[in-house]
């Protein structure tokens, strides 16, 4: 049977993150696009699922602050704000994503290769935005809980970043699906948590912006056309 895990960590090694460019902090936009995502989460009356992510993501980054490194059981913590559960142990199945389509083993080896791959995440010699697009497909393909492991995804990207002193202003463009066995989607995703820094620093540096206002395509930069396909497909939260 097919494991998309196994696909994953073929892919994982064969892709040239070192050819993604670099960026360096500190950038920080006018507003926080993890808790702009959080806000997209509540519905009229019920805050809820939006309120999980806002915490997990306050503990995400006093952890970045504090310079920890990554690991499953600070991934683990966080989890449990966003699913408001006591624990959230690693699954004990394999794990299915896009209606089935995707399917991601398990072996007694699981574990530990994820925590070698949440290790990587602070690794020298590779650059920071393709550190972070690769762990958010870490989180994503080894699927690590039961339920919202796109938001763990989310987390884990943005506490990289924070621990770098970069604060996304927008976050929709990464949240588009991902295939586990696609090559060049993931150095794409890793482009596009780039050119998402450089725009933030950009629209930081704009005067007599509001928060919030949406800049000109100019400044938006070349992650335009990945935003407009989150529109078309939704986030995978």
């Amino acid at each position: 049977m097919r494991d998309d895990l196994q696909a994953w960590l073929r892919v994982r090694q064969a892709v040239n993150w070192a050819g993604v460019q670099d960026v360096t902090g500190p950038i920080h936009g006018r507003r926080d696009g993890i808790l702009t995502a959080a806000a997209l989460r509540d519905k009229p009356g019920e805050t809820a699922r939006g309120d999980g992510l806002r915490a997990a993501w306050q503990r995400a980054r006093t952890d970045a602050t504090a310079g920890k490194a990554l690991d499953f059981r600070l991934l683990h913590e966080w989890q449990k704000h966003v699913l408001g559960l006591p624990e959230v142990p690693f699954r004990t199945l394999p794990a299915f994503a896009k209606e089935g389509r995707e399917r991601y083993g398990l072996s007694a080896e699981t574990p530990l290769l994820f925590d070698v791959c949440l290790a990587d995440s602070g690794a020298s010699g590779v650059p920071l935005a393709a550190r972070a697009a690769r762990l958010y497909l870490d989180v994503c393909f080894f699927h690590p809980f039961h339920d919202g492991n796109g938001r763990a995804a989310l987390l884990a990207l943005g506490f990289v970043l924070a621990r770098e002193r970069i604060l996304l202003d927008e976050v929709g463009p990464i949240q588009i699906r991902r295939y586990a066995d696609d090559p060049v989607g993931a150095v794409s995703l890793a482009r596009i948590v780039h050119a998402l820094a450089v725009a933030t620093q950009q629209r930081g540096q704009l005067p007599g912006r509001h928060p919030g206002e949406r800049p000109p395509p100019a400044v938006r930069g070349p992650y335009v056309h990945a935003e407009a396909a989150v529109s078309a497909q939704g986030e995978e939260l």
